[in-house]
């Protein structure tokens, strides 16, 4: 078992959740509240990652974010390290990779809220933070939970983009699915099905709980019926 490789995997989830779910119910509701001309191309954009090949994904990151490029020369400045082969480029890599996993199940949500209730958080003076707050987010929170869930799920099993953009280095950028592609390369079964059972295991309970989490969310919000 490479252990390094699962807590670097983990972190790796567990940050892309973290800095990606703000933007991600920013993002949501804009799209769910919002009609503009040019909205189905923002859709359609933030969707990429999604049908793009990850090698693609991956080849795109490397050459925007390597030393050739602007923002590769300007991190490489400030923070004296290259943004490519290292973690914090593989952070960013995974955020972008993982946009419409987090989006797209909380602009389901934003949707589902009926209008009524907005104005009605209006007519009784509620402001609008407190309107997101205690109306919204509530309502909203089994899509917001989904989004968490698949966010980390899927960065747990990305391979492409991470191969392309963070390499194989030990404790640097080596997550365990490069670690399993490893040690299939060196025919060593018993370790690559050791870390996959445990791989498995991880992604099973998580969707459990996140299920049993947003049923009772969802059964608790549900406006009776006329």
């Amino acid at each position: 078992m490479d252990w390094p490789a699962l807590v670097l995997s983990l972190r790796l989830g567990g940050l892309t959740v973290l800095l990606l779910l703000p933007l991600a119910i920013i993002v949501g509701r804009w799209l769910a509240y919002r009609h503009f001309v040019g909205k189905s191309l923002v859709e359609a954009m933030l969707a990429l990652p999604l049908v793009l090949p990850p090698t693609v994904v991956g080849y795109y990151l490397l050459t925007g974010l390597g030393g050739s490029s602007l923002i590769g020369q300007w991190w490489e400045q400030f923070f004296g390290q290259p943004l490519v082969f290292h973690f914090s480029g593989l952070l960013l890599a995974s955020l972008i990779v993982n946009i419409p996993f987090a989006v797209q199940p909380v602009n389901r949500a934003f949707e589902s809220i009926p209008q009524e209730l907005r104005d009605a958080a209006a007519c009784c003076g509620m402001g609008f933070w407190r309107t997101l707050l205690t109306v919204e987010l509530p309502l909203a929170w089994p899509g917001v939970l989904t989004g968490m869930v698949l966010t980390f799920a899927h960065t747990l099993g990305e391979f492409g983009v991470v191969l392309m953009v963070g390499g194989n280095i030990p404790g640097e950028t080596r997550t365990v699915a490069i670690a399993i592609y490893d040690r299939v390369q060196a025919f060593d079964f018993n370790a690559a099905g050791s870390m996959s059972l445990l791989l498995l295991l991880l992604s099973l309970a998580v969707l459990a709980v996140a299920g049993g989490w947003a049923r009772p969310a969802g059964r608790r919000h549900v406006l009776p019926r006329r």
